[in-house]
């Protein structure tokens, strides 16, 4: 995925939905903080988004545009509604999302996770592919083990202390693979 295509899944969202924002979360919200992420940071095909005044839409995106539809048939990606509750985030991170609005999004907005909003997502999840993503923003400079901490702090506690130690392993595993080389 690229950057022009997020935008062109924006402005595809905004015109199904009259939606003008967009919550854009999963690893694809990459593209808003760094418009020109690393190749191995872009591998998914998908957006996952709702409309941030209607989150209740998401369900009709990803039905126009959603995975297998003529839209993904066509362009090789598409957008996957989703919800307010798909993502565990700090508290603050509505503070810190990256706009992306230009001519290619036909006047909707995404509003995209910050890098390290997103990385505390991705380890909250807890999939081997989120902790992958995770070293990935860390090795490429993209967020520090310092920012993900200072956000972690701003989950419940039960719940950060479980962020922590996924933050924890993706680190060894990491520092492991490296001594492996």
């Amino acid at each position: 995925m690229r950057r022009q295509d997020l935008e062109h899944i924006i402005r595809a969202a905004g015109a199904i939905s009259e939606s003008t924002e967009f919550i854009i979360l999963g690893s694809q919200a990459i593209l808003g903080a760094c418009p020109d992420a690393p190749e191995e940071l872009l591998t998914s095909q998908e957006v996952d988004l709702y409309p941030r005044d209607e989150p209740e839409k998401a369900d009709l995106i990803d039905a126009s545009i959603g995975e297998l539809s003529p839209f993904h048939e066509e362009f090789g990606y598409y957008a996957h509604g989703v919800g307010p509750e798909t993502a565990v985030l700090p508290g603050s991170w509505e503070t810190r999302l990256v706009p992306v609005v230009n001519e290619n999004t036909g006047g909707a907005k995404g509003l995209c996770l910050h890098p390290s909003d997103l990385a505390v997502s991705k380890l909250a999840a807890g999939r081997q592919r989120d902790m992958k993503f995770v070293r990935l923003l860390i090795k490429h400079g993209l967020v520090t083990q310092e920012e993900i901490r200072e956000r972690i702090s701003e989950l419940p506690e039960s719940l950060a202390r479980s962020v922590s130690s996924a933050l924890e392993i993706a680190r060894t595993h990491r520092s492991s693979a490296a001594k492996s080389r």
